[in-house]
């Protein structure tokens, strides 16, 4: 595919994994020109496409010939947290199908280890502690609900249910999926999480997502519930999870989003014994599978088309 006459400035990753970056790009496009984001050659006004994963302050605003922004990832909030952003530019999401896998891969490994209580088998071989235990369930008498219908959501679904777990999804709007109990709006959450043994968290985050999973909301779970969130680290409440945990109405978390990251040394996460934290690693995707998205979603600007997952400022993703 060519974009000859195309300039991208990549900010993602660093320095020192652009040539991947390049080779990505060389190989699904045989005349785009891609530079590193602090490449001092560089004229603002030979700029088409950006693809930034990280904050970059005002630089974006003095591109008079930017064409639309990729996000280095599904979320879009270090774009969209600058009052400088022209608001006419046109911002892509990243969603491959390869960050869907990998997500979908994070989702069964935590719900099964919420199953299966593997934090307490990691304490117990911490402490040299011979500790045989026996579960109360099965996946396939363990309800589990994703709160986030979206590419992600949907692919986790079918993995847990490939996995034999009973599933159903919430989502903002009414979502139709074969074989599949779906609620949507506020008025149905109560209802959603009731009916979660497991709790999964794959919502972006938005003004109405932030601080979602609290004492009320955790008061609604089953005794002993289970939460994963591997969206955005706003949607739960954390001295509200705490203190879930602490007093035995939840009976587990597997945490991989924060609000801050990386974590501090001296969160309440790290030590909790029913936390497990991960390092915001549930889901990826590798540069040469992102190139070839990126270039894929510039065919469809350039022929005047609507690419996939363009953010909708109205809805908050």
């Amino acid at each position: 595919m060519n974009q000859a006459g195309d300039l991208l400035l990549v900010k993602s990753g660093g320095p020192a994994v652009f040539h991947e970056w390049v080779d990505g790009f060389a190989e699904a496009s045989s005349g785009l020109e891609v530079r590193e984001w602090d490449d001092p050659s560089v004229r603002d006004d030979n700029v088409t496409y950006v693809l930034v994963g990280q904050p970059v302050g005002d630089r974006i605003s003095r591109f008079p010939k930017l064409k639309a922004i990729f996000s280095g990832g599904a979320g879009v909030d270090h774009l969209t947290r600058e009052p400088t952003l022209p608001p006419h530019l046109p911002i892509i999401r990243m969603a491959t199908h390869e960050n869907a896998q990998t997500m979908g891969e994070y989702v069964c490994l935590a719900a099964l280890g919420l199953l299966r209580d593997w934090r307490r088998l990691a304490l117990a071989q911490e402490r040299r502690t011979w500790d045989p235990f026996l579960g109360t369930r099965t996946a396939r008498t363990t309800r589990v609900g994703v709160l986030g219908l979206g590419h992600i959501g949907l692919h986790a679904l079918e993995m847990l249910r490939g996995l034999g777990f009973q599933v159903h999804g919430w989502s903002r709007s009414r979502k139709t999926i074969m074989d599949t109990t779906t609620y949507a709006g506020e008025g149905e959450l109560q209802p959603f999480l009731a009916a979660s043994d497991i709790a999964v968290g794959l919502l972006p985050h938005t003004p109405a997502t932030s601080g979602l999973i609290c004492q009320r909301t955790i008061d609604w779970m089953p005794h002993g519930a289970g939460l994963v969130n591997a969206g955005r680290g706003s949607l739960v409440n954390i001295p509200d999870l705490v203190a879930a945990l602490d007093c035995g109405r939840l009976g587990g978390a597997v945490l991989d989003v924060f609000e801050s990251e990386p974590l501090p040394a001296d969160h309440p996460a790290w030590t909790h014994p029913r936390i497990t934290v991960t390092s915001h690693v549930a889901g990826f995707a590798t540069r040469r599978t992102r190139a070839a998205y990126v270039v894929e979603g510039m065919a469809a600007l350039e022929r005047g088309d609507s690419p996939p997952h363009l953010y909708l400022p109205d809805r908050g993703y």
